[in-house]
């Protein structure tokens, strides 16, 4: 499929018709201003919005970004996403909480979903393809007609709605699915080869909400050593290919990688490509971060769609994902993996419960796993997990604080450790723990985790290993050892007095585990238990009754440790650096979900990775809908709350691995010199 031409002609084809629907809209919002009935002012605001993105589709092109003055460009953009600021975000339809109290619940909520398809407007207008917006304009005008015959029920209007949510048109979600997968293409590509980075009109060519932190990042980056950026593209482009030769994956079968940065990142992404294009690799950029306005909309609408989410809905959205995985087969199978910056500075979240927002019915929540089950079988077969690698690197925006710079260049140094040094030293950690039946976690200083996790069998030690010496290669920086342990017999408690998972606060989070499964879960958030609960099952669990422990692991790099301690900056770190600085269990799926039956093989020794699965993984081939959870979170200990972690073989041996917060294994002693200093 010629994708440039597919879209171009349908534009073509849709143009009498769009115009004219704008026209009709342009009448409606002129009829419906003087009204006063809260309805036909809801439809007012929508058709406002839905012609606002239209004087900008008129105004943008190419060049947008070079026909207006910074301020000017700036302005616009505030006016763009200014119903997102908090302060009018508190008065709008967006908000489901306002919603319900302008229209009554379940109208309130309906309503709030309805409307956030117009606001996103704009994402078409940005990518070019403004006629995809004419299906939700059309049916603004039934909305419309159907009001002036009377005020329509609930029952109606959500009709209406699904219908349009129903009329799927194949060839035009096919398109946007392929275009998505194609190499160098699109508005991103565009920017990424041709803009002016000396100038930062260029971030708001994107389309997304630029905020002072895009602002200095790109300041930032513009400013920054060339050789320190050439060394931190390298180790990212590195570790990326290093990841297929370790694994023993081929490369050569691979032709593209998708590179996901953040807005003002665009000289480091580059440089990146750069790099991989040695290796004949070419990027596509499908998703650009940006810092978001108000994470607070994100939230409140996780379950907006619960007024008509079912199983035949679920079902059609399968069918047309298979269709455009099919159309897109070429693209998928030469394509390696993402190369992610994952940026962190952004400050902890600790959301509003609001008891207006939609939340899925048991039922629902069942058909939420099987969709994600069913998605990821389709994307499996097309990708398979066992042909493809990735590469995570972190990287400090702004936000953090006045310290950013210093951060930046604290990070830098974190990313660049030595990964073989480190690996040699990790081994001796594994050897000790290869030789345990399980291992015993205790806290201290307050930390209630006490649990005992239970190790696979070893068949030949001399030939396989349990756990992964991981260094700087999928997950930069370096360095942890990770494995997946037996779920029988795995039992005890996960205390940790502060964490931030998925993006948001957990205090005093407490997981009780029986044969490795979540058996009782509490946190401290809300004096209201019953809300700690829902809290805990919303956003770790959901949308799942339990989850297994998917990993059991070690962090070895104290001096991100001692960066965090240092900058205090422990609350803003991603999961990604966060996992290297203690011990950590993951509840979910294992590291190893979807590419159990490729061999894996540790670096150093050459022995092969035999815990790969688990009871509920080893599912897979007879009853794949409940062998996998779609989830995967990471909770970290921090060295200073761990009493010990302690290796007990077959014969009750005890053996060491950690002791009051230092690394107790012979040879090992370089990890804890970071510690030490900073005492």
């Amino acid at each position: 499929m010629q994708i440039d031409k597919f879209f171009e002609t349908r534009k073509k084809e849709t143009e009498k018709e769009y115009l004219e629907v704008i026209a009709r809209l342009e009448t409606i919002r002129a009829q419906l201003e003087p009204e006063n009935d809260k309805l036909k002012q809801f439809i007012y605001k929508c058709a406002d919005k839905a012609l606002a993105a239209r004087k900008l589709e008129l105004d943008f092109s190419d060049k947008y970004y070079l026909k207006n003055s910074l301020k000017t460009l700036q302005e616009r953009n505030t006016i763009i996403w200014s119903e997102l600021l908090p302060d009018r975000y508190k008065y709008s339809i967006l908000n489901p909480e306002y919603a319900v109290m302008e229209f009554g619940n379940g109208m309130g909520q309906m309503l709030s979903f309805y409307y956030t398809i117009f606001f996103n407007f704009k994402s078409y207008i940005f990518s070019g393809k403004g006629f995809m917006n004419l299906k939700w304009m059309k049916n603004l005008i039934d909305m419309y007609n159907l009001l002036m015959k009377g005020t329509p029920d609930y029952e109606t209007i959500k009709a209406l709605i699904v219908k349009s949510l129903e009329d799927i048109d194949d060839d035009l979600n096919i398109a946007s699915f392929i275009a998505n997968w194609t190499p160098e293409y699109g508005k991103n590509h565009k920017i990424i080869a041709d803009a002016d980075l000396s100038d930062n009109r260029y971030l708001y060519q994107y389309g997304n909400f630029v905020s002072e932190n895009e602002l200095k990042i790109a300041d930032f980056m513009r400013s920054y050593p060339e050789e320190k950026l050439q060394r931190l593209a390298a180790r990212t482009a590195d570790g990326f290919i290093r990841s297929y030769t370790l694994s023993r994956k081929d490369l050569a079968k691979k032709k593209t990688y998708n590179l996901i940065y953040n807005l003002g990142q665009e000289r480091l992404a580059r440089a990146v490509a750069v790099h991989l294009a040695k290796h004949d690799l070419k990027p596509f950029y499908s998703r650009v971060s940006a810092t978001p306005i108000n994470r607070q909309y994100d939230y409140d609408q996780r379950f907006a769609n619960a007024f008509f989410y079912n199983e035949e809905y679920v079902n059609k959205s399968i069918e047309l994902f298979e269709k455009q995985c099919k159309a897109a087969e070429d693209l998928l199978r030469v394509y390696g993996g993402p190369v992610y910056f994952d940026n962190f500075g952004e400050k902890p979240f600790d959301p509003e419960q609001k008891k207006e927002c939609l939340k899925y019915t048991p039922e629902q929540q069942q058909i939420s796993q099987m969709s994600r089950t069913k998605s990821n079988q389709i994307m499996h077969k097309y990708i398979p997990r066992d042909e493809t690698s990735f590469c995570i690197i972190g990287f400090p925006t702004p936000e953090i604080g006045d310290k950013f710079e210093e951060i930046y260049e604290a990070t830098a140094e974190v990313n660049m450790l030595d990964t073989e040094k480190w690996e040699a030293i990790q081994q001796k950690i594994v050897d000790r723990l290869d030789l345990a039946e399980k291992v015993h976690v205790k806290g201290t200083a307050g930390n209630e985790t006490d649990i005992m996790v239970m190790m696979q069998k070893l068949d030949d030690p001399s030939k396989q290993t349990n756990f992964v010496n991981c260094g700087a290669d999928v997950n930069i920086p370096v360095g942890e050892v990770f494995t997946s342990p037996k779920l029988t017999g795995t039992d005890g408690v996960l205390h940790i007095k502060e964490t931030f998972l998925n993006g948001l606060k957990f205090q005093n989070l407490k997981l009780t585990f029986k044969d490795g499964f979540v058996s009782d879960y509490s946190c401290t958030n809300n004096p209201d238990e019953e809300k700690n609960r829902k809290y805990i099952e919303e956003n770790l669990l959901f949308p799942h009754k339990t989850l297994p422990i998917g990993e059991f692991a070690i962090g070895t790099n104290t001096l991100a440790h001692v960066m965090a301690k240092k900058f205090d900056i422990l609350d803003v770190l991603p999961v990604l650096i966060i996992e290297k600085m203690g011990p950590h269990f993951a509840i979910g799926d294992t590291c190893f979900s979807w590419e159990e039956d490729f061999p894996s093989y540790n670096p150093i020794d050459g022995k092969e990775i035999t815990a790969r699965e688990n009871e509920m993984s080893c599912k897979r081939k007879t009853d794949p809908q409940n062998a996998y959870t779609g989830v995967h979170t990471d909770i970290t200990l921090p060295y200073e709350e761990l009493g010990f972690i302690t290796a007990i073989t077959p014969t009750g041996e005890k053996l060491d691995i950690i002791r009051n917060g230092r690394f107790a294994v012979p040879g090992t002693e370089e990890f804890n010199k970071p510690l030490d200093e900073m005492e």
